[in-house]
């Protein structure tokens, strides 16, 4: 056996504002047995999302809450390293809920194989494995449910996506621009990320939100015929901004408000949710779970985008198991380029 010990990620206490580190258990244990018909999985690389806060607090909500004690759960990419008559062969690679943990064993529930064999000749197969967790994972189909099912994207509309530099925004900007869009503006928290939206992704403008003294002057600076679109994933000022700047009849497609994930204290924004009445405005929120019947159609285009050089993405990775509760803090503290994520072996 290449690893004698399991280690796992477990909520020790219910966060209170932003986690620390003290939330958080790593626990040992020794790596499972498959039994008949199960394999055994080695995680590779974990997912850190925003959403997974949401599941540190004991409230209702559209899934269940992460429970005192118990291994937490996520994305992740693994290999099957024993099956015993199980689903998939020794080998392959599997898409998976098991994150938060290095060793599983499972009888295929919720498991999905990855086509090694489907990724572009220019990408190495450590990044296609990868992108599973990103661009073209739940991330990437958020941007695309977002936009093309509740946002009506349309060729000519004039996009503003918030969040811009992150795992879903990037990739919602892209679409965008692929869609044929001219005027797309991504919104992001250094000049550095500035910089990669409007070199990497072509993007008419970025806004560098901690250095505009007036947000929503900025956005009208850099929209100044207003936007059709607005695809918001952080909420607070930043949606009070956007509603400044919305065109008449324009739509909102709510993905999420990472601004509030860690409050303890009411909303201080937006204050001027009147605009989507004088506006004429259409703002729907969404969950990404309830649409995975565009998968199909989402891994076609999206598979397509990246074979022709269309999609890029960036990565924030740290390395062990351990080390996750820190990435999901630092997510909260925007210190991620794009897609957060935890390898989980060493070379």
């Amino acid at each position: 056996m290449a690893a004698a010990i399991n280690h796992d990620i477990r909520l020790r206490q219910r966060p209170t504002g932003m986690p620390v580190p003290g939330d958080f258990a790593l626990t040992e244990s020794p790596v499972p047995t498959p039994g008949p018909g199960q394999v055994l999985v080695r995680n590779l690389y974990m997912s850190v999302d925003p959403y997974m806060r949401g599941r540190m607090t004991d409230g209702p909500s559209y899934v269940a809450p992460f429970q005192i004690g118990e291994v937490l759960q996520g994305g992740a990419v693994g290999r099957v390293m024993a099956s015993r008559e199980g689903p998939f062969a020794e080998g392959d690679y599997v898409l998976s809920m098991y994150g938060w943990r290095d060793w599983f064993v499972s009888g295929g529930e919720g498991l999905m194989k990855i086509d090694v064999a489907a990724r572009p000749a220019d990408l190495d197969e450590d990044a296609w494995l990868r992108a599973h967790l990103g661009a073209l994972g739940m991330p990437g189909l958020t941007a695309y449910v977002g936009l093309t099912k509740f946002g009506d994207l349309k060729a000519d509309d004039r996009v503003l996506v918030s969040a811009a530099a992150g795992a879903v925004g990037s990739v919602a900007c892209q679409i965008a621009r692929n869609t044929g869009c001219n005027i797309v503006v991504g919104i992001a928290g250094t000049e550095e990320k500035c910089a990669w939206l409007r070199d990497a992704l072509s993007l008419s403008g970025a806004i560098d939100y901690r250095e505009a003294r007036d947000l929503a002057a900025a956005i009208g600076d850099a929209m100044p015929g207003g936007i059709d679109l607005y695809f918001d994933n952080v909420g607070g000022h930043m949606l009070e901004a956007a509603l400044e700047n919305m065109r008449d009849g324009g739509r909102i497609a709510e993905c999420g408000m990472i601004s509030r994930y860690n409050s303890t204290e009411g909303a201080a924004a937006p204050r001027n949710l009147i605009k989507i009445v004088s506006k004429r405005l259409t703002v729907k929120g969404f969950i990404v779970s309830d649409h995975f019947d565009l998968m199909e159609r989402f891994t076609r285009d999206m598979t397509g985008w990246i074979a022709d050089g269309k999609m890029v993405w960036r990565e924030t990775i740290y390395h062990g198991l351990a080390h996750a509760p820190e990435a999901l803090i630092a997510l909260f503290e925007g210190l991620n380029f794009g897609k957060m994520l935890v390898r989980l072996v060493e070379d």
